[in-house]
């Protein structure tokens, strides 16, 4: 029933700027969060087999699909995003100052390549504000990350102190901390992927005690500077690597006219990519990797997953797809494995690493 009214819904939505769209979406999301609603959604939605749970840094979680960082940047609908069947919620990315962002537009639907471009420039409400209300709503059903970045005013040199406060602020609320270095549309966060930059950052919150501590990357990263990473990954023993971000690169595939426009690409011209770095990654570590880049489907969930990720998160397709999306990878992940002989997920991580 809900598919077939975003189907009917989505030319209205679309015929908004996307970030108007989005908005309401929102506001709906909130309106049912906590209500008789959000428990009936929970009842529909949800896809309980005990084949799709996993453990990962040290969580369990109930399947594989988590929605990605950008959607929930505020914390403000975690809640009823697990009820629509996603097995984790990763919010934010927060900074410790809140932060407008860029000016708008800053969005961009590319609908036949099933991608969006956006150079939002990380607007949040700031670490006091999401910490407090991390801390303040009913606990989530689910697991819930939050995203941490660097605030836009924050010199480089001063970035590991910046990181830590945000860190300190929303802890309390935050089941695992992934750490942001890899956002392409905010001032000055690309220096901080090479390795020194990494690692004094890691480090800070290493020291701080965050825990389960993961790091986001970029696609754009050339193998070395991943190999470097991961080194970093390695030597403070942190507990998982999130591939990939969005990608400033046009593949020449693109056809709507967006493609022109500054930002961030995202969906489904950079899945095999991601895909590819995803399994580049987990032949080199033996942390969980979470796979992030156009899924949109079971089988491109499942691809991320036999490439070696124990996780999958996505934001895009859920713009094009609609609310059902998770049910619809995890039914479709269940049919997979059961077509290739494995009896959990767990089985399929990494089949073709």
């Amino acid at each position: 029933m809900i598919r077939g009214a975003y189907t009917a819904l989505r030319p209205a939505l679309f015929a908004l700027p996307p970030e108007t769209a989005h908005g309401a979406v929102h506001t709906a999301l909130r309106t049912v969060q906590h209500t008789p609603i959000e428990d009936r959604l929970r009842r529909r939605y949800r896809v309980e087999d005990e084949r799709l749970a996993t453990d990962a840094f040290g969580l369990a979680f109930d399947n594989p699909v988590g929605v990605a960082a950008g959607f929930d940047k505020n914390a403000e609908v975690p809640s009823v995003l697990g009820a629509l069947g996603f097995g984790h919620v990763e919010v934010g990315g927060v900074t410790a100052e809140a932060q407008a962002g860029n000016p708008r537009p800053r969005m961009f639907r590319l609908p036949e390549d099933g991608a969006i471009i956006n150079r939002m420039g990380l607007n949040n409400e700031g670490a006091d504000r999401v910490g407090e209300r991390l801390a303040a709503e009913p606990t989530p059903d689910v697991p819930v990350g939050v995203n941490v970045a660097l605030s836009e005013t924050t010199p480089a040199e001063d970035a590991p102190e910046d990181y830590r406060y945000t860190y300190e602020r929303v802890a309390a609320g935050a089941d695992y901390v992934a750490v942001n270095v890899s956002c392409p549309n905010s001032e000055g966060m690309r220096s901080l992927q090479n390795r020194d930059a990494m690692e004094a950052i890691l480090a800070e919150l290493v020291d701080a005690g965050a825990s389960p501590l993961l790091v986001k990357l970029a696609p754009d990263l050339p193998n070395p500077a991943v190999e470097d990473a991961l080194e970093v990954v390695d030597e403070l023993d942190l507990d998982g690597v999130i591939a990939t971000n969005t990608t400033t690169d046009r593949p020449e595939s693109l056809r709507n006219p967006n493609k022109a426009e500054r930002g961030g690409l995202s969906g489904k011209p950079i899945e095999s990519r991601a895909t590819d770095l995803v399994r580049f990654i987990a032949e080199r570590t033996d942390v969980p990797v979470v796979g992030v880049g156009g899924v949109s489907d079971a089988e491109g969930a499942y691809a991320k997953i036999r490439a070696g990720a124990s996780l999958v998160q996505l934001y895009t397709g859920l713009v094009f797809e609609g609310p059902t999306l998770a049910r619809d990878i995890n039914e479709g992940v269940l049919e997979l494995l059961e077509r290739d002989g494995f009896d959990s997920i767990d089985e399929a991580v990494g089949a073709d690493v």
